[in-house]
């Protein structure tokens, strides 16, 4: 199985309207700048995102937002877009917050085939409204499904062509779940190397969680906050 494309466009030649997408990273950093660059050109529309955070105005997620491509962001945070802000409060943006380790766990679930996990996170808060709780041990529980994505988008540092990923430091944050989790999981990396030059000790996300794979091109690595100390007189 030739699991290698060209680039974003090739890898993404059957992304539909109305697709289910999960989106790796963290803020800015390790997100999957090439597959939305890719999804933004070929104009797909009505999408469901999942992701920790909708990017900003004009970068990362907050390109399809700009141009309407997303109908629902299920998120953790999303404090940084002020497009999706407006979205949200004129009723034009769907949207479902959930708690960071939800998000994480009911990747996981995905990624290890359960249907659902139990978490504490959410009880008697709105997070519970219309959902089953139940008591184990005298402590409820909030039951949450599994992600069902479609696709799932992740950016490592390195990659080979077996789709075998090591991510460089904070990329490693939900670049690895979410690659468990899409029913079509297509990575991007900066580096892309023949099959066995990686040390296996050091992969991260195994080839067999990945369907596609290509050697990303011109990332920015846009930072959210820069802050910066300033020097003495």
């Amino acid at each position: 199985m030739n699991k290698v494309y060209a680039n974003a466009s090739a890898a993404l030649t059957d992304m539909f309207d109305g697709a289910t997408a999960m989106f790796g990273g963290f803020g800015l950093c390790g997100i999957p700048e090439n597959c939305i660059a890719a999804i933004v050109q070929k104009g797909t529309k009505n999408l469901t995102c999942i992701a920790n955070n909708a990017g900003v105005d004009d970068f990362g997620i907050g390109l399809l937002l700009q141009r309407k491509q997303v109908k629902k962001m299920i998120s953790s945070y999303v404090g940084e877009n002020a497009e999706f802000e407006r979205q949200l409060l004129s009723g034009e943006l769907e949207v479902e917050l959930i708690p960071q380790g939800t998000l994480a766990t009911r990747c996981l679930a995905a990624g290890y085939g359960m249907p659902a996990i139990f978490t504490p996170a959410g009880v008697g808060t709105e997070v519970a409204t219309g959902k089953e709780v139940r008591s184990f041990n005298n402590k409820e529980y909030l039951l949450e499904y599994a992600f069902d994505a479609d696709f799932a988008f992740v950016k490592a540092w390195k990659g080979d062509t077996e789709g075998n990923l090591i991510y460089k430091e904070t990329a490693r944050n939900f670049n690895p779940v979410m690659a468990m989790a899409g029913k079509v999981t297509i990575a991007e990396v900066e580096e892309l190397v023949a099959a066995g030059e990686l040390d296996p000790n050091q992969i991260h996300t195994p080839g067999i969680y990945i369907h596609r794979i290509f050697k990303g091109v011109n990332y920015e690595k846009r930072i959210e906050q820069r802050t910066v100390r300033k020097l003495p007189a």
